[in-house]
């Protein structure tokens, strides 16, 4: 689905990128926000003049790349990026919360639906199933991981567990190489043949928060901080909601 920007979101964009020279900006993004980046990055450069140069993969490889001294001026991961302000990695005044999403279950179309509408309902799924995917490394991945050692059926549930790079979780799902995926929605969207059936019972669903920061060490901050700006408009907002990320 296209998102048109409204005319008071570009003219918001052009006044906060008028005093700055048009700059290029790299970008480090959680695979979890590549179908929302590619509707909204192309609009960012029309509205502002600035170019993106964004780079997209699970949160903890863009750590690395953070802590191998790769450059980069905006970062976005399925996290707080509070995590990166405290070790002084982002700026502390750019965190700027774009939504958040919770766990949960989906299909490949025509499947068997799992019950999962309770805590012992989703345990009997998972040791039921023969295997089941998440985003493994990814934010919901290691939620899981976490999840399933509270309920204590780990020993059992872990060697089921197949993972991959961002995305690969509804990949495998739509091959019909796992039972089901258990995992945030945004990475699933666009993803053909599969059916998300909803979100984990409250008492064990966890809401991710979606958020993006200014690095410290950043060559266009200002550029940057443009940016971030432009992806809390309501137009963008809308964007990131259809593709599964829930307002902040």
């Amino acid at each position: 689905m296209k998102f048109a920007l409204s005319a008071a979101s570009i003219g918001l964009s052009l006044l906060m990128t008028q005093l700055t020279q048009a700059a290029e900006i790299k970008a480090f993004v959680t695979g979890a926000a590549r179908a929302s980046f590619a509707t909204l990055a192309p609009q960012f450069e029309r509205a502002s003049g600035h170019k993106l140069v964004s780079q997209f993969d699970l949160p903890p490889a863009l750590i690395r790349k953070i802590d191998a001294g790769e450059p980069y001026d905006v970062i976005i991961l399925s996290y707080d990026v509070d995590a990166l302000i405290k070790p002084g990695k982002v700026v502390a005044n750019s965190r700027t919360v774009l939504g958040r999403v919770g766990i949960g279950v989906a299909v490949r179309q025509g499947s068997p639906k799992p019950d999962f509408s309770t805590v012992e309902a989703f345990k009997r799924m998972l040791l039921s199933a023969k295997t089941f995917a998440t985003s493994g490394e990814g934010s919901s991945g290691r939620y899981v991981a976490s999840l399933i050692e509270k309920l204590g059926i780990a020993n059992e549930v872990r060697p089921k567990i197949r993972s991959g790079s961002a995305g690969a979780a509804g990949q495998m799902l739509s091959r019909g190489e796992v039972d089901f995926v258990v995992s945030g929605l945004p990475p699933l969207i666009g993803t053909p043949g599969i059916e998300w059936l909803g979100y984990l019972p409250e008492q064990i669903n966890s809401w991710l928060v979606f958020s993006g920061g200014i690095g410290v060490n950043a060559k266009e901050p200002e550029a940057g901080r443009a940016l971030l700006k432009f992806l809390t408009t309501p137009a963008a907002l809308a964007v990131f909601k259809a593709n599964g990320l829930e307002p902040p």
